[in-house]
């Protein structure tokens, strides 16, 4: 039963990540079906990125009241029926809001998927299982692309939203038949922190307006509002934590120096993993002319490599301590997305793309596995939930502001991706995983 119960687990939480992804190499036909230029398709990322982001906490304080497998079950049925609406919607506009919608139900889904697994496994097999499901999280973010490239290559880019119906349908079954009821029996319960929650969204969401449509917009009074108001909100936010009760955000947990130069270091590369993967398909099809499926196909590398190092380097980074791991590997991969920005347009893939996607891939699974392992290790297992949840919306927040800021750098002023603006954001890109190296080998200890 335990076996099912890992397979429902990862079928949901691969949903959540894949849907991050997905919809990269989606964009130039989306664009060409309902209209919108590179901001509209900068926030067709960010509104899903945006609700999961913020209330990915949320989820799990819900988890905790209504219980875990109530929950897993909920959120993966609302993601199926989020990513119906997000076929069918005849607008731009519309696609966005649902995209949102689509993040709420993840927030609900993923905090829920790892909690299931800890409460399920104990002992060896709970660290075997927590490995797995990570592994395969990392591996659902880059296979992201080929899969909406095959996808799109079949039929249009709808079905990249019709295809998560039949596996949330398989992971509700897998929910209702296999997982055990005690787990929506809590034994504490949590209120819900719903200030937190406001003020996150409104801190966030603010934020990103301002830097998606700065480059449309300049300096104007409404983009300067928006950077202003989220930024006070999001102060307002973290001073809010350290007063109530029940927060959503525990920061006791950032007194542990491993935990939080950890989470630090998750912002760094998990921003500008998100930022490399947007751009780089965009590229790959508006200036060098791939297809959708082409433009996917030619990520997958990241995804091999991914697949057969990452259960090793997780092993290693246990055995020999993950500083060295967490500052080499994004010091690998930085300088080989650095290396994108002489990215010709006319490009030879096997001389021009593979050597260095082959550098990012080795340089990302070298990271990957010991950031996550690090988290939980330092949090302990009685957090180790809580641990992984605020992981998860660091990276997933990372990603959100990344994609919205390199875009500024990338625009150019003009309504769609140059191949300068493109050399520009992965100069901005290999910085910002450089960056979380250095964050890595000064700050990390190992233990």
């Amino acid at each position: 039963m335990r076996r099912w119960i890992l397979v429902g687990t990862i079928l949901g939480s691969s949903m959540v990540f894949i849907d991050m992804t997905v919809v990269n190499v989606a964009l130039p036909p989306i664009q060409a079906d309902l209209g919108g230029g590179l901001a509209a398709q900068q926030w067709v990322v960010d509104s899903y990125l945006l609700t999961l982001g913020s209330l990915i906490l949320v989820g799990g304080s819900l988890g905790d009241i209504l219980g875990q497998t109530r929950m897993f079950t909920i959120g993966a049925a609302s993601f199926g029926v989020a990513s119906v609406l997000c076929a069918v919607a005849p607008t731009i506009t519309l696609l966005i809001v649902f995209r949102g919608i689509q993040g709420i139900a993840g927030a609900l889904l993923t905090p829920a998927s790892l909690a299931v697994i800890t409460t399920s496994f104990s002992g060896p097999e709970r660290g075997a299982a927590i490995g797995t499901w990570t592994a395969w999280s990392g591996i659902s973010t880059v296979v992201g692309p080929l899969l909406g490239g095959w996808l799109i290559g079949l039929a249009t880019w709808r079905i990249i939203f019709f295809i998560n119906v039949p596996v949330a349908v398989a992971t509700v079954a897998i929910a209702l038949l296999f997982m055990p009821r005690h787990l929506d029996e809590t034994r504490e319960r949590v209120p819900i922190d719903y200030v937190g929650a406001v003020l996150c969204a409104a801190g966030l969401g603010g934020i990103v307006f301002g830097l998606i449509e700065q480059p449309r917009q300049g300096w104007s009074g409404p983009v300067v509002a928006s950077l202003v108001g989220g930024a006070i909100c999001f102060a307002a936010f973290v001073l809010w934590e350290t007063r109530t009760r029940a927060p959503m955000l525990p920061l006791r947990l950032f007194a542990h120096r491993n935990f939080s130069v950890t989470n630090v270091e998750t912002f760094a590369v998990y921003g500008g993993l998100s930022a490399w993967g947007f751009f780089l398909v965009l590229f790959l099809q508006q200036v060098g002319g791939y297809s959708p499926f082409q433009a996917g196909l030619a990520t997958f590398p990241v995804t091999v490599v991914m697949f057969f190092l990452s259960r090793y380097a997780g092993r290693l980074s246990a055995t020999y301590g993950p500083r060295a791991f967490m500052a080499c590997g994004p010091l690998l991969a930085g300088l080989s997305i650095a290396g994108l920005a002489r990215l010709p347009a006319d490009i030879e893939y096997w001389i021009d793309l593979f050597p260095l996607l082959l550098g990012f891939s080795v340089g990302l699974s070298l990271t990957v596995a010991p950031l996550t392992t690090t988290v939980l290790a330092e949090a302990g297992p009685a957090d180790a939930g809580i641990a992984s949840g605020v992981n998860n919306a660091v990276a997933r927040v990372a990603g959100l502001i990344a994609i919205a800021g390199v875009g500024i750098a990338a625009s150019s002023g003009t309504e769609k991706l140059t191949e300068h603006g493109f050399h520009v954001a992965m100069l901005v890109v290999g910085g910002l995983l450089c960056l979380g190296g250095a964050i890595g080998a000064v700050g990390i200890r190992n233990p």
